[in-house]
């Protein structure tokens, strides 16, 4: 997929931006008549002795119309930017998920989860910030300026030179700030990411946080954490403050030149010995100065704007960055051009001469795997710990990209099968057995949520986990927790093993999925799958002899390596490793 930049979604909703700008320009023309009218009614008053309300009636009546105006195009003008931002920023958001849901394993090793929640939150935050504050800032700063400045040249040029002079100097202060609060706010971020990881961290923790009564010891680290964000905090707060005062400094200047040199004009004006700057005569009366001065005091707001325009951009720039960054990434798991689809899958699976590392590893976690699995088997995979068996069947939902001609589905290469359609076609229970913040309902039919009530209590049943969830007092509308908290280990194995049923797979695959259940409930779930499963491929890793000790074939795994791959019964003879883990589960049994 394309990767959209701002530029391409100011596009896309420019009708939107055209009508807020539209608007804006609307509200600026009308703005800049409060001047001249609050000019007519000093002039009205200056020039008649008894001034009535007839006398000025007709311009009030223009400002109360013009104060409509603003309050029409000011509601239109929020209203249609401020729209488009939100889109925008849905828009950025949705994008940065789809990237995330494409990235491989890989990637999330490598980066916190905290830190990529923050490019989700605050970062995007700050984009839809200035596109949409922005973005009305930048444009009705411009256009009040120029027609200010037009109506300013017009009144008379040469005080408008000696109100603009002042002005100017923001302009190189600007520049230089924002290249500082750019760099600023990077600072910020980042230490913003650590206090995120952080946080994300403690909370995933918090049960072995207080099992080892650590709660003290935490506290005192998230707040060193929270005082170093903090202190960022404050640096790029100072910059924009420094700033601030400055534009208020400029602002208070320009203001008091022009009310003394304005003051001093309409004096000598009104005694007919008008003041003469480089030939041309300065001849205002008190009206003309208020409009003057109205002008002026327009002006302050786009350099108020200024100011905080830099803020946002200097935020914007550094948030866009990261989030451009982001999705820049590599996707490593890609399909081919000429991708096949997994189309009635038969559930034959293939390894050749295959090895594996991963790839940040110094070493082969598999070496020269060989083995076949006919459509139909029921295959147990076994071996000790850190001997492979996990990375052996995460390689057939290709997580990670592998070699050509290793690994063969209906003797189909993996690599050039449609990701979608492979993963399709194998249901897979976890090891770590997630389950999501949901009800049980809802985890179990996550692979079809058309499925009725039925057809979710015969996979619940098919685990052996209806009773205890017509046990609970919401059955099955009730909530997991985060991760399933709420439910014991044996619980959330058995939902899980549900849920990959409900997928109907023609291959299935159980990563340890069992061993937190008790010898009958195991021995139920194992008689299910030969029962219901029949005909269909299913490759069960097991902790437990007794486990795999029905399959069709038993795969022993020693140090990444094929030790044997047959019958249970063959194996007592051919593999060293099977022989003695049925002779250390007897020995337990016996004692």
């Amino acid at each position: 997929m394309k990767k959209k930049t701002i530029k391409d979604y100011y596009i896309k909703y420019f009708w939107l931006f055209g009508a807020g700008i539209l608007a804006d320009i609307m509200v600026d023309v009308a703005q800049t008549y409060v001047p001249e009218f609050l000019g007519q009614i000093v002039e009205v008053v200056s020039t008649y002795d008894h001034v009535t309300i007839n006398d000025v009636s007709g311009i009030l009546r223009n400002i109360f119309i013009i104060a409509v105006i603003l309050m029409i195009g000011r509601a239109l003008l929020r209203f249609t930017i401020l729209l488009a931002s939100g889109k925008i920023e849905a828009g950025v958001r949705h994008e940065m998920f789809l990237k995330a849901e494409r990235l491989s394993q890989r990637y999330y090793h490598e980066n916190k989860i905290g830190t990529i929640m923050s490019w989700f939150s605050s970062d995007v935050e700050a984009v839809e910030e200035f596109v949409g504050w922005g973005t009305i800032m930048a444009v009705d700063a411009a256009f009040l300026s120029v027609i200010a400045l037009y109506k300013m040249l017009r009144l008379d040029p040469v005080l408008s030179l000696i109100a603009v002079m002042p002005m100017l100097t923001l302009v190189v202060w600007g520049n230089r700030v924002e290249k500082v609060m750019s760099d600023k706010w990077e600072e910020r971020q980042k230490q913003f990411d650590k206090l995120y990881d952080f946080t994300q961290e403690t909370f995933t923790g918090i049960r072995v946080i207080k099992a080892f009564v650590k709660e003290a010891q935490e506290l005192l680290a998230f707040s060193k954490v929270a005082k170093e964000n903090s202190e960022k905090n404050l640096e790029f707060t100072r910059m924009s403050i420094k700033f601030d005062i400055y534009i208020e400094v400029i602002i208070g200047v320009t203001m008091s030149i022009l009310m003394g040199a304005g003051a001093y004009f309409v004096y000598r004006c009104a005694i007919s010995l008008p003041v003469s700057v480089f030939g041309h005569v300065i001849s205002l009366s008190a009206g003309k100065l208020t409009t003057f001065i109205g002008y002026v005091d327009t002006l302050i707001w786009p350099m108020i704007a200024m100011g905080q325009i830099l803020q946002m951009h200097s935020r914007f720039k550094t948030s866009a960055d990261r989030i451009y960054a982001f999705l820049d990434q590599e996707e490593e798991i890609q399909n081919d051009e000429n991708a096949v689809k997994l189309n009635d899958c038969k559930g034959k699976i293939t390894f050749r001469n295959f090895s594996f590392s991963y790839p940040d590893g110094d070493r082969d976690y598999l070496k020269n795997v060989t083995f076949e699995i006919q459509p139909g088997e029921m295959v147990g995979v076994v071996g000790k710990i850190g001997s492979g068996k996990t990375t052996l069947v995460n390689s057939l939902l290709r997580l990670y990209n592998i070699e050509k001609g290793k690994i063969f589905i209906d003797d189909i290469d993996l690599m050039d099968i449609d990701i979608a359609s492979l993963r399709d076609a194998i249901a897979y229970v976890p090891q770590d057995n997630f389950l999501f913040s949901d009800n049980i309902r809802n985890n179990i039919s996550f692979s079809n949520n058309k499925a009725d009530i039925t057809e979710i209590r015969q996979a619940a049943k098919f685990a052996d986990v209806d009773d205890n969830i017509l046990g609970f007092s919401e059955g099955y509308e009730t909530i997991t927790g985060e991760r399933g908290v709420t439910l014991s280990g044996g619980q959330k194995q058995r939902i899980s093993i549900a849920r990959a049923y409900m997928k109907n797979a023609p291959i299935m695959i159980m990563d340890d999925s069992v061993s937190a259940v008790d010898m009958k409930t195991e021995e139920t779930i194992l008689s299910n799958i030969n029962e219901k499963r029949k005909g269909k491929t299913t490759i069960i890793i097991a902790s437990r002899v007794s486990t795999v000790a029905h399959m069709d074939k038993i795969l022993v795994l020693n140090d990444g390596c094929v030790e044997a791959f047959d019958t249970p019964a063959n194996l007592l003879n051919s593999s060293p490793t099977y022989s003695k883990m049925v002779y250390l589960q007897k020995l337990e049994s016996e004692l």
